[in-house]
């Protein structure tokens, strides 16, 4: 896809990804390849569906039925969750926000296009790792190596703080505070800035993996690297997660039966602390969450283990005080007699 365009979308995705985006919005390099993403996905369809080359696509292209029926193929075709789609018709949406302003002549498509509704996902149950699981991970760790001892500090950091993937991946040694009180330093969604406090455990282990790599506690080098040297990748810590739970199995074979990534070590921190009686406010802080409603769904797990616990109970009988007899009675006097 070429840069300069000649015609309004052309324009428009100039304008959006190098000043609207980064410079206007400050949204993150992240976000601001998720965006790319998705559009390139769409106009490579849409080239295709309409015969044109991409170059020769223009606003108007980017009509209704053209991205429904990109959805469509995303979900049939390309096998992508309903999340997946709902993520890039967020990214669509969010490109024609900018196109109303930008364009209003062009108000009417924009509307038509924000008006296209998202799906309605099935919710998973959540998975996620008691005490017992997160200790045969990280027990199944060989820190005598180089490699182990990455990798234990990583996981360790991981169940420490319920920090996302990518906030774990963009931590700097500067982030880092290893002496009391001990706590790291996370940049969430929108760049939003938080402290987590670190137990004296994390603590120790990071200070000792820190002294093994030299690492300058006041540089902005990243803590996590890969054998190349660079900044270690979401992909790159779903690898490291994924091997350290197969070392595990051996010690809880019940790891084998949940479906387990990165995101699962998050909700792992946050039922641990909701077990332990901290409340719902406190892990939303924690965890970055922007509404107590995302922090509300690790209640229900509780919730559900109780109800569980409660029918392993054999309830106490009890006779009522009216006997069960409807003889020359209807039912309706019988029910308004107890």
């Amino acid at each position: 896809m070429k840069s300069d365009l000649p015609n309004i979308l052309g324009a428009a995705i100039r304008d959006y990804f190098t000043d609207h985006l980064p410079r206007l919005r400050g949204t993150s390099p992240h976000t601001i390849h998720s965006y790319r993403d998705s559009i390139v996905l769409l106009l490579r369809f849409l080239s295709q569906q309409r015969n044109k080359a991409v170059t020769a696509l223009d606003l108007t292209d980017l009509d209704p039925p053209g991205i429904l029926a990109f959805l469509s193929h995303l979900e049939k075709e390309r096998n992508n969750g309903v999340s997946t789609r709902n993520v890039r018709l967020s990214a669509i949406h969010a490109f024609f926000h900018f196109m109303a302003a930008r364009n209003p002549e062009h108000l009417d498509l924009a509307q038509r296009v924000l008006g296209i509704p998202f799906k309605r996902a099935q919710q998973r149950a959540i998975d996620y790792l008691e005490y017992d699981e997160i200790d045969a991970i990280l027990k199944a760790i060989n820190r005598a190596t180089p490699q182990g001892s990455r990798d234990y500090a990583l996981l360790a950091t991981m169940f420490n703080t319920g920090g996302r993937v990518q906030e774990i991946a963009d931590l700097r040694a500067c982030d880092l505070q290893l002496v009391k009180p001990f706590q790291v330093r996370l940049f969430g969604k929108g760049r939003k800035e938080r402290y987590c406090p670190l137990w004296p455990q994390t603590a120790a282990v990071l200070k000792e993996f820190c002294c093994q790599r030299n690492l300058d506690l006041r540089s902005e080098s990243h803590v996590f690297l890969n054998h190349r040297g660079h900044p270690r990748s979401r992909f790159g810590i779903r690898h490291i997660l994924a091997r350290c739970l197969s070392l595990a199995c051996d010690r809880a074979p019940n790891l084998r039966k949940k479906r387990l990534h990165p995101h699962s070590v998050r909700h792992s921190t946050a039922v641990a602390l909701l077990k332990s009686g901290v409340d719902l406010s406190t892990i939303s802080h924690l965890l970055g969450h922007a509404s107590l409603t995302t922090t509300n769904r690790y209640a229900k797990v509780d919730l559900e283990m109780k109800r569980q616990a409660i029918a392993k109970v054999k309830p106490v009988a009890r006779r009522s005080r009216t006997p069960w007899s409807i003889k020359n009675r209807t039912i309706l006097e019988w029910l308004e007699s107890l």
